[in-house]
């Protein structure tokens, strides 16, 4: 008997599959054709239908081929692209006191960089080193610090000085300075512009609906004297709200309530609007002040960095200060954030839950709004005679010029009512072995016969609120320090804090003193904590020494045990099928 002819059966290419599933649909033929069996699909196949759109991976009945149902693998998400921006932060170096003795900044009252290490670590990832802020950190928290006892200024100063845990032979000078507290309800009417980013960037969760819930805070609080203008922008700019009493909760809450996503992001054409219609609403000797919301992402219009942190610079002239709240993540362009509240005489703060947004608008609204000390700026003079050499912790993007001290026309930071900031110097006394050696051709600090037991003086310029000239307010800094455990609650707090940010950079003057350090010193110090954010700070360091890459003790771990890299996608490789043989009938030659 002649053999039969055989038909070898092959996958269908996706083309001719979609086509198939597509034909499928229709009406079967009234011809039966002869049952083909079932083929599986290869897991290259599966893949390019899900990509494709395709719903199921089956022969279609229109060619007699038997239908089953495919278990596709789990849907694909490419990667999303992450375009956060940071501005470049270089640390302090160390100097000698012989040939620099004398350090000057700006104060700085910003949170926003804890908050958002903070979100960083709580989504199980160590931030960027230049998301960290070692001075924000410190000054995120309240400290029991000294009010003011002198009337004539409305900040008191106090200084401390304890032996530092990151150098042998080394000392820790806190510098701290207190605002006078106020009440909301003392402070002088507010006209506030709620200037709001609506653009497609702000759909999720934790942008826009997350400042509806923090505008909503503010709205609480709000009295009939304050007067409160709604602006948005997405592609374009629009005035929601006009000027509308704070006592009219209802009709805020509704165009709050009513914001919506979408649109590119126009924000410099949004923000030329809301000074205008701050202006118009102006109260003299009052609080003027925009709130703008938003990612950062401006992508239309003027979106220079350096042009609109000029613009806002040119408009503080006005009276009108501006507070940034930021908010998400992925796209968040922090670095234009932090730096236009600086260029605007206000603050910044990043929002990454309903509690911070609390925190900020509604347990420190006054310091948030309102201004007691404005350009304040901290001179610090170090004696050859009892210091070698220093150090200062943060405050790398405040540097200032010796000769900006003096010169009111330079810009500074502001104070707000209630606000508490540290500054952390450390120090070689005189004799000592420092970072550096000593010089060859240098010749070493003549020795000072008078102030022979002064470390420092402190020097800080402030203008009042409304005067255009400065105030100058100096503390000296006795020699003489105690163990760091016998030091202030406060003094040990924020070492643990300066310690944690010095870590998150990379550790480079911490020494041998590791996580495991500072999470003890940290314990020990939390004192009154009313609102639980010194036990936060706890658990974030736990969180950061699990993810750091050095061992609780500062040392490397070994190679096991430290975090390795998402794997790579492995690509898929067609599993080998078999080709059934089936019978043909003759054909005629």
């Amino acid at each position: 008997m002649q053999d039969l002819p055989v038909a070898h059966w092959r996958p269908l290419s996706l083309a001719a599959v979609l086509l198939l599933s597509a034909c499928a649909q229709q009406a079967p033929l009234t011809e039966t054709a002869m049952p083909l069996p079932t083929v599986p699909m290869s897991p290259v196949a599966n893949k390019q239908a899900q990509l494709y759109g395709a719903q199921a991976m089956a022969a279609p009945a229109a060619v007699g081929m038997d239908r089953r149902a495919i278990i596709l693998p789990p849907e694909y998400r490419p990667p999303v692209q992450n375009t956060e921006q940071y501005g470049e932060i270089r640390d302090n170096p160390v100097h000698v006191v012989a040939r620099e003795p004398v350090s000057t900044f700006s104060i700085d009252v910003d949170t926003g960089s804890y908050a958002n290490v903070r979100r960083f670590l709580n989504n199980g990832r160590l931030p960027p080193v230049d998301a960290v802020r070692v001075e924000e950190l410190i000054n995120y928290f309240p400290y029991d610090y000294a009010r003011p006892a002198d009337s004539r200024h409305p900040f008191g100063v106090s200084t401390e000085v304890a032996q530092s845990p990151w150098k042998n032979g080394a000392e820790l000078l806190r510098i701290a300075i207190q605002a006078a507290d106020q009440s909301f309800g003392s402070l002088p009417p507010a006209n506030l512009v709620f200037l709001v980013d609506v653009s497609g960037s702000m759909q999720s969760e934790d942008k826009l609906p997350l400042v509806k819930k923090t505008l909503r805070q503010l709205v609480d609080q709000l009295r009939p004297q304050d007067r409160v203008t709604l602006i948005t922008y997405a592609s374009g700019e629009q005035l929601v709200l006009p000027p509308t009493p704070g006592n009219q909760r209802d009709t805020l809450l509704r165009a709050i309530n009513s914001l919506q996503a979408g649109g590119a992001t126009a924000g410099e054409q949004a923000m030329q609007l809301a000074y205008r219609e701050a202006e118009r609403a102006y109260i003299r000797g009052g609080i003027n002040r925009i709130l703008l919301a938003t990612d950062g992402d401006f992508n239309v219009g003027i979106t220079d960095f350096a042009t609109l942190r000029g613009m806002v610079a040119e408009k503080r002239k006005s009276g009108i200060s501006l507070t940034t709240l930021g908010y998400g993540q992925g796209n968040y362009n922090e670095r234009l954030m932090e730096q236009l509240a600086d260029a605007g005489d206000g603050n910044y703060s990043y929002i990454d839950t309903e509690r911070e947004a609390k925190k900020v608008l509604r347990q420190q609204l006054s310091s948030t709004l309102a201004t007691v000390a404005s350009d304040v700026k901290l001179q610090v003079e170090f004696n050859p005679a009892t210091v070698s050499q220093y150090r200062l912790i943060g405050y790398e993007n405040r540097m200032l010029r010796q000769e900006d001290f003096q010169n009111d026309q330079v810009d500074a930071g502001e104070i707000g009512a209630g606000h508490a900031v540290t500054a952390l110097y450390e120090i070689i006394p005189a004799g000592r072995q420092g970072w550096l050696g000593d010089s060859r051709y240098q010749p070493a600090a003549a020795a000072v016969t008078t102030h022979g037991q002064e470390y420092a003086y402190v020097n800080i310029r402030y203008k009042p609120v409304g005067k255009s000239a400065s105030t100058l307010l100096s503390v000296p800094v006795p020699v003489g320090s105690r163990p760091l455990a016998q030091s202030s609650t406060d003094m040990r707090f924020a070492t643990a804090v300066a310690s944690y940010g010095q870590q998150l950079r990379g550790g480079r003057h911490t020494g041998n003193f590791g996580w495991k350090d500072t999470l003890a010193l940290a314990k020990g110090a939390q004192g009154q904590d009313p609102f639980g954010l010194r036990a936060e700070f706890v658990e974030l360091v736990e969180t950061a020494a699990s993810l750091s890459s050095r061992q609780p003790d500062g040392s490397a771990p070994p190679p096991d045990l430290r975090p390795q890299p998402l794997p790579r996608p492995v690509p898929v490789k067609p599993i080998p099928i078999p080709r059934p043989v089936l019978p043909m009938p003759p054909q005629p030659y």
